[in-house]
């Protein structure tokens, strides 16, 4: 049997046992997939920073010590990749980018990128992706229980279910995801073309109305009525909010 690695042997030293939350930094161009992974991770038990700018994300690095990072490689990374693998042990780290070609994967990983997630980017994958790095990253049963309760409702990312006073509804990959981007940001007006590059990324003109054609479609399977709506209201000329609750 081959004998650990060096690092993997330090970060078992540095990790074991994961009693505190695990700490993620987070360095994403767009402010909604910042605050969409922000979000999912939060559901998951991760303690997550977010960085503005490569300069915010090297001194957090430093001073926060995050035991993984998720960077937007469609930034200028390479600052940042640089302190990750200095770190001892290095950092694993997962890239998300819009390019979803092999030419930019395989580039990706010979940067020292540990995984690459192309955007849009499902909550689900992203806390997979994550929870399996770790787990191979520092040898610990890491658990996976992203669940959103709110207002009677009960989105399950683990098992792929919405639940609603115990009754499961069924629904689509694609209506769970928008479900949960509305829920994760109760409160918060999201506008359609917001809603539409986080779901649906350049796939999809602007003014399409694939996204008032969901919202419809969730309403219908939740019983909610959009007069006197219980869950998703429509914000004339601004787009949709999940009600606080």
């Amino acid at each position: 049997m081959r004998a650990p690695s060096r690092n993997r042997k330090r970060r078992r030293a540095l990790m074991r046992p994961f009693r505190v939350p695990i700490r993620v930094l987070l360095v994403l161009a767009s402010h909604l997939a910042a605050v969409h992974a922000n979000a999912a991770l939060d559901d998951a038990r991760y303690e997550t920073r977010t960085a503005d700018t490569q300069a915010d994300a090297v001194r957090i690095l430093a001073e926060w010590r995050p035991h993984a990072v998720i960077l937007d490689l469609d930034l200028d990374s390479r600052e940042l990749l640089g302190q990750v693998q200095a770190m001892a042990p290095p950092v694993p780290a997962i890239a998300l980018t819009q390019l979803g070609d092999l030419k930019t994967k395989l580039a990706a990983f010979e940067a020292g990128i540990d995984d690459v997630l192309t955007l849009p980017f499902e909550p689900e994958e992203l806390l997979a992706r994550l929870t399996a790095l770790l787990r191979r990253s520092y040898d610990e049963p890491i658990p996976f229980t992203p669940v959103i309760k709110l207002a009677g409702l009960e989105i399950d990312l683990s098992n792929n279910t919405v639940r609603i006073g115990g009754s499961e509804v069924h629904m689509t990959s694609r209506e769970r995801s928008l479900l949960y981007l509305l829920a994760e940001n109760a409160g918060r007006v999201i506008s359609r073309d917001e809603i539409l590059a986080t779901l649906w990324g350049d796939t999809y003109v602007a003014n399409s109305n694939v996204v008032d054609r969901h919202v419809r479609n969730l309403r219908a399977l939740l019983h909610d009525d959009w007069r006197r709506p219980r869950f998703i209201a429509t914000i004339p000329r601004r787009g949709y909010m999940f009600l606080p609750q």
